[in-house]
């Protein structure tokens, strides 16, 4: 008796296709979870990915036993700086005779000098006498957005003191009908206003930038190039943006910094007698060697993505030593402060008795 392969020849090669078509179905479906599963693992090992909750300040490389060295010699500075700037806001509220728009800027900078300070330098002497170098994320952004908003602020405000210096002496006249006690505070508020916008736009762009890890870094506190260094992205158009936004800002206020001490300077040669010359010059004198010692502010910034120890050297100089260096020269080098300062001296020891 034939089998029912015999008598239906083709039934056993439809049979064979099905097979093959069941095998190709099955390899399409592992291939397909093959892939699900690739594809699967490179979201978990995305997502589980956690952001760094804190960073790592190694700053100063220093023997232990100097700890308490460093932490006194920076304490001292610290106190210094709060004490000579509030000695100066002071002496200009109490003495009538100083109640002018130089000395209303100069107690802007006074107060600048005390806050830019005071975001850095606590920390520090928290690091030299706990040995603790660790700073919270949240701590990190405030860190990096004050020291940007009151630098950029202090920015602004020499270039508004220079062109106020160069309305006194080339336009002294028109003086007192340009610079009213209205537009001096609009002056003076549009600086804290254009420091604040900056800040918040590089702080926002800086920490877009994802942080996986690692968290150390040989800064001193949060700023731009620490963080570019530990950012987990490509960070070249950060680099780009704030390279054309802090060289902007940096060149523009130089510029008319610049252009603003040439008008001074051509107008301080037109003055016959040298003594006269001598007292012209010496009012901006000290507001020009501010600006000069000033100039590390923009090398830090400009600076990306280094950690050399030049940084370090740029970065203790205008936190710490620039803050305490602007009260002494405005003191020593303005006959009307050191008049003042004496006066209220001496009210100091009259008054006990």
């Amino acid at each position: 008796m034939a089998s029912l392969a015999d008598s239906h020849p083709g039934s056993g090669h439809q049979q064979r296709k099905l097979q093959k078509g069941e095998n190709l179905k099955g390899i399409e479906f592992s291939l397909l979870l093959l892939l699900f599963a690739d594809v699967n693992s490179k979201e978990m090992q995305s997502g589980n990915q956690i952001s760094v909750s804190r960073f790592i300040l190694v700053g100063l490389h220093y023997p232990p036993q100097l700890g308490i060295s460093l932490f006194l010699a920076f304490l001292v500075i610290y106190a210094l700086t709060i004490s000579g700037n509030e000695l100066i806001i002071l002496t200009v509220l109490v003495d009538t005779q100083l109640h002018r728009l130089m000395y209303w800027f100069l107690c802007h900078l006074s107060f600048l000098d005390m806050t830019i300070s005071s975001a850095i330098v606590p920390k520090m002497l928290t690091d030299f006498l706990l040995d603790s170098k660790m700073i919270s994320f949240g701590g990190c952004v405030i860190q990096l957005f004050s020291f940007h908003f009151l630098g950029c602020t202090e920015c602004f405000l020499y270039t508004l003191m220079a062109y106020d210096y160069f309305l006194a002496i080339c336009k002294p006249l028109h003086y007192a009908t340009i610079m009213t006690r209205r537009v001096c505070n609009f002056l003076a508020f549009g600086t804290w206003l254009r420091g604040t916008l900056h800040s918040l736009f590089q702080t926002s762009f800086m920490f877009r930038l994802p942080f996986y890890g690692p968290n150390h870094t040989d800064y001193l506190f949060c700023d731009i190039p620490a963080m570019l260094c530990l950012a987990c992205a490509d960070t070249t158009i950060n680099k780009l943006v704030i390279f054309v936004d802090i060289g902007f800002l940096a060149l523009t206020c130089f510029m008319l910094i610049l252009t603003s001490y040439g008008y001074i300077v051509a107008a301080i040669l037109w003055i016959r007698s040298a003594e006269g010359r001598r007292n012209t010059f010496s009012t901006c004198a000290a507001h020009l060697i501010v600006i000069i010692y000033c100039v590390p502010l923009a090398f830090i910034c400009l600076h990306l993505g280094s950690q050399e120890p030049l940084d370090e050297v740029v970065a203790i100089f205008y936190t710490v030593i620039t803050p305490l260096l602007n009260p002494i020269i405005y003191t020593l080098h303005n006959k009307e402060m050191k008049a003042a300062l004496w006066k209220l001296r001496g009210c100091k020891i009259l008054q006990p008795l």
